[in-house]
């Protein structure tokens, strides 16, 4: 049966998949207090051997036995206090039997001698290869959420928090950066050994080690070495990008009430890595291509905001770290709010209210789209599953309402309390609300209940009316996602006190006056005395709480807050709802904030929403401003005009893909509208459009082949196109760049959607084919192709890849993708097609066997023969 299970009492699709069961840690026999690490790497061989030192202070008497985590190692011998003695291993659980008498509080030493073999897991061997020979020499490794396991035996879950050490020897030409300090460094042989320390406690999946021929680029804050690794020819790229470290740590050092709690902050960018970046203890270990160039970082802002979050990781899940996994949206909401933080410090609040804003949006389109859960849940198949958008994005934007509920000097001290009260322990999520408690007095189990405990938001349609006669304001704000009935907190009511401000506009200067009101029913109508009437209605003054709003205002009052309002996401709210009026007044009211919106994002905003409105005079307005000074707003309105399919439209993107842009970004948005413009009145100019994004693609190599991306990303939307399909085909052989590699297996699956049977089956049988590659990112980019696909046919290789994949994020991917396919196709649909293949296959098979009968009765005549 497909799983097609809806949560009940939301209507979203569950969390949690088949397989899924309550987690917890396993008891504890003592507390580790020191893992070391002695290793000598086989880099052409993908190998290593060593071992691996456990210091244990068990917690009680008499402990009989010991399991420890330990997943494909090849384990030679262990020894207890210096003496060698029995253990059972089955491939995943170190079982050690305890022969000595254990006495709490006496400590036991533990050794493991064991090897590794092209391990799959948890430390990863980068080299070049036949179609990949640039690609550098690396070795590094990935704990999150519970890999270590897959390179040392370990308690690997996040409640052991120890000291650790680790020694390793590798080529005299390489490199090799791990947790804590340098303590030595020598030369053995041909080989170099480096010895790091790490003083202070954390847990096993914050151990990291990273090898390479880097260059290092050195800097400080306060005294502390703030250090950047990447391969050389890299280093200038190294400056542009982590550049602002160390004010970052100023930054963070101020925010969090504790200086940087250790001894040097390294930052080291691999290859081939299977995150954005990851916060190991002193040590961030980066994707080598958030390294932007000039051109890219006109209009790409994310790899400052990953090394903010990796840093304020240092802190919140290093410093402090979690007890449990189902805890995890403490840091990493926190990191992610951090983002937010940093941008208003280094920027402005507008920019950082937008940024929120995105946030926000994040989660609300996996809400809608995926599915809904709590953010704090133990019932999972893989921890791994939990890092979503629910725990980062949600989890920042609980952050903010903190924020919000508490003022900018009790979040403050309530921050402070917690990482002080808690620096080098673990907690769970009610220690922040002691944290809060202590430190303000304030109780927000209220916040917690209903948006960490549960899922959801609330929704509201918001109505207003002016009443002259008794100079009344009357509001009716509808909870919309409570259904019809009863309600209570536990199902579907949000109970919230909504600050609402009336603005009143003189000499272009607003003053809002702001009344807080308590809505918690399903509808409420609110009536205002008021001695004039408002120019305009602020709903959620400053946009703080979680949710997703519908301003059902008359057009001047629209008009008035998208000039006026002070707050830019009220200013983007009324583009929304202006844009719904679809009238000319609307369309000059859009048009003018085009023109003159001074943030650029309430411009970007304004231009999504005009497109929206399906009046010839919207395409030339926007057509008017594709010059726009701010390439995120050229980017938006390029995006928009690629589904308004004129010949206007189009001769506007195809110049901009002729001439190009200051931005990669633009100009790969452009090539993607123009694939997508060659339908119904423009067919004709599909070979036209061929031949020019084959130009790009013969061309326009760049940064991260962003713009070649997008030519490949045009031509996905041709998908009746064989034409388009064989190009796309030729950039997914191995040899191709990644950037552009990864981008074009995607496309398979869009352009799949129109192609003939002979086609499907070739893209199939393409997809099946990079399903068994082992890069992660690969395999993620198989998923997507297949989930786009209407064919019962990418359901096996998808099933093969849940069933394989050694990731778990892969895992979860192919699962659903399965279903996003059966609801594409339809449930009777794929119960025929499947009756039908099996068929085949059965007749096949029949073949098959009547052809061995007849080659064995050959065979025994040429034996009778003989």
């Amino acid at each position: 049966m497909p799983y097609s299970h809806l949560d009940e009492s939301n209507g979203h699709k569950s969390f949690q998949l088949p397989g899924s069961r309550p987690h917890y840690n396993p008891d504890r026999p003592g507390q580790v207090e020191h893992v070391s690490l002695d290793l000598v790497l086989d880099i052409p061989n993908r190998s290593f051997s060593g071992t691996c030192a456990i210091r244990l202070n068990p917690v009680r008497n008499a402990i009989e036995s010991l399991t420890l985590d330990a997943v494909d190692l090849k384990i030679d011998r262990v020894e207890i206090d210096g003496t060698d003695c029995e253990f059972n291993y089955d491939g995943e659980l170190l079982h050690i039997p305890v022969k000595v008498n254990v006495i709490a509080g006496k400590i036991l030493d533990l050794i493991i001698h064991y090897e590794v073999d092209n391990p799959q897991r948890g430390l990863y061997f980068i080299q070049p290869d036949e179609h990949y020979p640039d690609k550098p020499t690396q070795v590094w490794t990935q704990g999150e959420d519970e890999d270590s396991r897959f390179w040392f035996p370990c308690f690997d879950y996040p409640g052991q928090l120890a000291t650790s050490a680790i020694r390793v020897q590798v080529p005299k030409d390489f490199m090799a950066i791990s947790n804590g300090e340098l303590v030595e460094q020598t030369t053995f042989g041909e080989d170099r050994v480096y010895q790091w320390m790490q003083k202070e406690i954390h847990p096993t999946y914050l151990m990291t080690l990273a090898v390479g021929r880097f260059a290092e680029i050195a800097d400080e804050w306060n005294g502390k070495p703030v250090t950047y690794y990447v391969e050389k020819g890299f280093e200038e790229s190294a400056k542009l990008n982590m550049g602002k470290t160390p004010q970052m740590i100023e930054f963070f050092s101020e925010k969090f009430g504790y200086p940087y709690p250790f001894p040097k902050y390294a930052q080291v960018c691999v290859a081939d890595f299977i995150f954005g970046g990851m916060e190991n203890t002193s040590t961030t270990l980066l994707m080598d291509r958030c390294l932007l160039d000039e051109r890219a970082s006109l209009d790409n802002f994310n790899t400052e905001s990953l090394v903010a979050h990796e840093l304020a990781h240092q802190w919140f899940g290093d410093l402090v770290v979690i007890k449990h996994w189902s805890h995890a949206w403490i840091k990493e909401g926190m990191a992610s709010y951090c983002e937010v933080l940093w941008t208003e410090h280094e920027y402005d609040k507008d920019e950082a209210a937008y940024y929120l804003l995105g946030e926000a949006q994040s989660y609300l389109s996996e809400d809608s789209s995926r599915y809904r859960r709590p953010i704090v849940t133990n019932i999972y198949r893989e921890a791994i599953e939990l890092y979503d958008r629910h725990l980062y994005e949600k989890g920042a934007c609980v952050y903010h309402m903190i924020r919000t509920e508490l003022g900018d000097e009790l979040f403050d001290r309530f921050v402070h309390t917690f990482v002080n009260d808690n620096a080098h322990k673990t907690v769970e999520t009610i220690d922040l609300l002691r944290a809060i408690d202590k430190s303000t007095g304030r109780n927000l189990a209220f916040l917690f209940d209903q948006y960490v405990y549960r899922g959801g938001h609330p929704d509201y349609k918001v109505a207003y009316s002016w009443d002259g006669d008794n100079k009344l304001a009357k509001l009716t704000v509808t909870q919309t996602q409570a259904k019809e009935g009863i309600h209570t907190l536990t199902n579907d009511l949000f109970d919230l006190k909504i600050p609402i401000g009336f603005g009143y506009v003189k000499d272009d200067m607003a003053d809002v006056k702001v009344t807080k009101i308590r809505i918690y029913e399903k509808e409420q109508v609110l009536y205002f005395p008021l001695e004039t009437k408002p120019d305009f209605i602020s709903f959620d003054v400053g946009n703080n709480y979680l949710k997703t709003v519908t301003l059902e205002y008359p057009l001047p009052e629209l008009k008035a807050q998208l000039k006026s309002d002070p707050d830019p996401i009220s200013r983007i709210y009324a583009t929304a709802a202006i844009s719904k009026k679809g009238n000319l007044e609307a369309v000059t009211a859009l048009t003018e904030c085009l023109a003159n919106e001074e943030f650029w994002a309430v411009r970007l905003e304004a231009a999504q929403q005009l497109a929206k409105i399906k009046l010839d005079i919207s395409a030339t307005n926007l057509i008017a401003e594709i010059g726009d000074e701010d390439a995120f707003v050229r980017r938006a309105i390029v995006d928009e005009l690629g589904n308004i399919k004129t010949p206007q439209t189009y001769a506007a993107i195809k110049q901009l893909v002729e001439t190009g842009d200051a931005s990669y970004y633009v100009e790969a948005a452009a090539c993607r509208a123009l694939g997508g413009m060659t339908t119904a009145s423009l067919k004709d100019k599909q070979e036209e459009v061929i031949t020019l994004l084959t130009n790009v693609l013969n061309t326009r190599a760049g940064w991260n082949e962003v713009v070649r991306a997008g030519a490949i990303g045009g031509l996905a939307k041709m998908t009746d196109s064989p034409i388009a399909l064989n190009t796309v085909l030729e950039y997914v052989k191995p040899g191709v760049p990644q950037p552009l590699r990864l981008p074009s297996i995607r496309a398979l699956g869009a352009i799949s959607q129109g192609q003939s049977e002979a086609n499907l089956t070739v893209i199939i049988e393409k997809l099946a084919e990079l399903s068994c590659e082992s890069f992660f990112l690969t395999q993620v980019s198989v998923v997507n192709a297949l989930s786009q696909m209407e064919t019962v046919k990418a359901i096996g290789v998808l099933q093969g890849l849940a069933s394989q994949s050694p990731d778990g994020r892969v895992k979860r991917m192919a699962d659903e993708g399965v279903q996003k396919v059966q609801k594409k196709i339809g449930s009777d649909k794929a119960v025929k097609q499947l009756r039908e293949e099996l068929e085949e296959v059965k007749k096949t098979n029949q073949e098959l066997k009547s052809r061995l009968e007849n080659l064995e009765v050959k065979s025994k005549q040429s034996t009778t023969i003989i």
